[in-house]
């Protein structure tokens, strides 16, 4: 086979740094924006924040980095002599603070100090607390801490006694019955609930620790202890003619039992907060729904002036890392302006099309998919979706992911549609208006949105239904 060259023209699409930037910066939530600029102010000397007053603000369009000579305000044309630093009284002022901080007296000290929240104690930190607070001996402790150590988080003990045994070196020499007793022992802590084998058992525990007059309380414990899975089929006709009890009784040791913590594990549970920071305002002005960019979630930045200055006056070779951080930064703020600006053009795209939420709620909200806000606004499919993705904006009816005004339709006698949102809204307005002693079925729900002009197939209204944690039927019936 003979070798040749040849010459070949083709077209292929490259994505520069500075574009990948672009897309990069755009899925980025708040929070992971913020992260990525103090990343880049510690590792970037030429970028810093606009509150910085040290320096001097950097155009970063303007074709050179010295910043223009300031106009006189005389109206003369000899510049004014360049000012000199000064030291009065004033630049050594105290600090000023706020009327609440400042009208506390100095001796109270409540309020010189911040509040810290103590940190909460686990459940297995609780229980050896109260285990070591107790009398018992120092075996009965160990091996009551063997049983702690074998709780799950809900606070059960879902491993058998049998098979903890058979796992315990035999020079130990512990017993089942050792066990039984050190398993009783535990569930008598101060933690009622904790160390139940099944829900029957954490539900009784509970029931026991209860004062004996409490009205109910013998009915509940049969209920929980012989008939709790007919509880939970709201089978009432045969639980009042089983237990021989007549509604009243039935219904007060039923709110005793709904009371009771099924997953008494979960008290101790560590949950950090989670805070979402909108990135776009929502307001009626005028009569008109206008979106505006929420000013604490951008961050202002500007090149540093002197670093600017200095590498511009040098030139030298060897400063050619330098030079590309300089372009590296100037960069990032252009590309995170460009965020912002794609954010605001799509946040008031949505707030247009979805006019009538704003005024009216879930039920008046109208079918939309990406294709028509990036149709309109004249962008891909993929950039609507980096833009819908974790943002977030506060409106007078509560924050909402910019995702959430996104939904298919059904179809209507009328021949429009309605968004899928409306109809969850619809669905959950019927369930909260039903009678609970005789509940909507998804068959009567389906009858009566479609009596309104919406037409739901009865599977369609059970996966909504689902989809918003509403029960079955038959366990929404009550007495």
């Amino acid at each position: 086979m003979k070798h040749t060259l040849q010459l070949r023209q083709s077209q292929h699409l490259m994505l520069t740094p500075q574009l990948q930037q672009a897309i990069k910066l755009l899925q980025l939530s708040t929070l992971e924006i913020n992260q990525e600029t103090s990343r880049l102010l510690d590792e970037n000397p030429f970028l810093e924040r606009e509150d910085d007053s040290t320096n001097q603000t950097y155009s970063g369009n303007s074709s050179s980095d010295t910043p223009a000579p300031a106009s006189t305000s005389n109206g003369s044309d000899t510049p004014e002599k360049e000012a000199e630093p000064r030291s009065s009284d004033s630049d050594w002022q105290e600090p000023s603070f706020s009327s609440s901080s400042s009208s506390s007296s100095p001796d109270d000290e409540d309020d010189g100090y911040a509040e810290v929240a103590a940190d909460k104690p686990s459940m297995r930190d609780h229980l050896l607390w109260q285990l070591n607070m107790s009398l018992m001996d120092g075996r009965d402790k160990k091996i009551i801490a063997l049983l702690i150590d074998a709780l799950d988080d809900n606070g059960y003990l879902s491993q058998p006694l049998e098979e903890i045994v058979e796992l315990l070196p035999q020079e130990l020499d512990i017993t089942l019955d050792d066990l039984e007793t050190a398993l009783v022992q535990l569930q008598y802590l101060d933690a009622p609930g904790i160390g139940a084998r099944n829900l029957s058992e954490c539900l009784a525990l509970q029931l026991r620790a209860t004062p004996e007059d409490v009205p109910g309380r013998d009915l509940a414990l049969a209920l929980v202890g012989q008939h709790l899975d007919l509880l939970a089929a709201r089978d009432f006709n045969k639980l009042k003619k089983t237990l021989r009890c007549d509604d009243d009784a039935l219904r007060c040791a039923q709110d005793l039992i709904v009371h009771l913590q099924p997953k008494p594990g979960a008290a101790f549970e560590h949950k950090a907060a989670d805070y979402v920071v909108p990135d776009v305002l929502v307001e009626r002005l005028n009569g008109t729904w206008r979106a505006r960019l929420n000013p604490e979630a951008m961050p202002r930045l500007r090149i540093n002036q002197m670093y600017a200055n200095i590498l511009q006056r040098r030139g030298e070779s060897s400063q050619q890392e330098m030079a590309g951080q300089l372009q590296e930064a100037r960069w990032f703020i252009k590309n995170l302006q460009q965020r912002f600006e794609t954010i605001l053009r799509v946040s008031q795209a949505i707030v247009e099309r979805q006019r009538q939420f704003f005024e009216h709620g879930d039920i008046a909200m109208r079918p939309l998919v990406l294709r028509e806000i990036a149709e309109q606004l004249e962008l891909h499919e993929s950039t609507i979706s980096r833009v819908t993705t974790q943002k977030f904006m506060l409106t007078p009816r509560g924050i909402y992911e910019f995702k959430y005004f996104f939904g298919s339709g059904l179809a209507t006698e009328a021949g429009g549609a309605c968004s899928s949102t409306a109809i969850r809204a619809l669905i959950k307005q019927l369930v909260s208006e039903e009678d609970a002693k005789r509940p909507l079925t998804d068959s009567r729900m389906s009858e009566i949105l479609a009596q309104q002009g919406i037409l739901v197939a009865r599977r369609t209204v059970a996966k909504y239904r689902e989809g918003m944690n509403i029960l079955p039927v038959n366990l929404r019936k009550s007495l």
